[in-house]
């Protein structure tokens, strides 16, 4: 019984024995991509740009090569006009469902189905049927149309299609790509917190001191005192206004 009562009272010590191992083991390139990923917008990364480019084939039946094109555009155009990207995806799927020489109401062209008449200044002859173009264009005049509200994404979002209801039908589905950005930036298991294994690796050691103190007539008390220790760690849209 005493070697179990030093045995308790090491436990905390053997805790801090196996965080400095860790520490000690871990490369220093685990360190250096930790930094990287938490300066990178997880919505930007290439493991969330492959996520959107599969769903977009596999929900609208785009070609492989041209959603990768689409996501890339939606990407680039979030980070320059400081867009949400799952907005951006919401517009495009409800105005063109991801038709890039989509034609609309007075003119509307393209992804984001942009209005030439309502814009000559900031087209200049682009060609709006280009996936690249239109996105980028189309993104803009929703940032001008933010900067104007003061920043309201959502008064945005009613200017861009003209009503209340265009700005709601944007939020609901965006929530639908933001799953799938979202689900595309978890962490992995293998990049789970070390201080899982952390406590694993006590354990063990744990265990392994209480086993050599398994030969003495107390091993079965030691048994039942080591188990509880264990237990005890714990389609294109009308009437806009663009």
């Amino acid at each position: 019984m005493r070697q179990l009562l030093c045995l308790l009272a090491l436990l905390p010590a053997l805790v801090q024995t196996a965080a400095a191992q860790a520490q000690q083991q871990a490369p220093a390139s685990d360190t250096v991509s930790a930094s990287a990923a938490s300066a990178v917008d997880p919505a930007s990364s290439p493991a969330a740009s492959s996520a959107v480019s599969k769903y977009l084939t596999q929900k609208f039946g785009i070609a492989k090569e041209k959603a990768a094109q689409i996501s890339l555009a939606v990407t680039g155009a979030a980070e320059k006009y400081s867009l949400p990207p799952a907005v951006l995806l919401a517009i495009i799927s409800i105005e063109s469902r991801f038709r890039a020489k989509a034609h609309g109401a007075n003119g509307a062209t393209g992804l984001m189905q942009v209005v030439p008449s309502a814009h000559r200044n900031i087209l200049h002859n682009k060609d709006l049927t280009d996936p690249e173009v239109n996105i980028d264009v189309g993104s803009s005049i929703l940032y001008g149309y933010q900067r104007a509200a003061g920043g309201d994404l959502d008064a945005a979002m009613k200017n861009y299609g003209g009503s209340k209801a265009y700005a709601e039908k944007i939020r609901t589905r965006a929530l639908e790509f933001s799953r799938v950005l979202d689900t595309a930036s978890a962490p992995a298991a293998s990049d789970a917190p070390a201080s899982t294994g952390l406590a694993a690796s006590a354990a063990s050691a744990f265990a392994t001191a209480a086993a050599a103190a398994a030969s003495a007539p107390v091993a079965a008390p030691a048994a039942v005192s080591a188990a509880s220790a264990q237990a005890a760690v714990p389609g294109t849209a009308s009437g806009n206004v663009r």
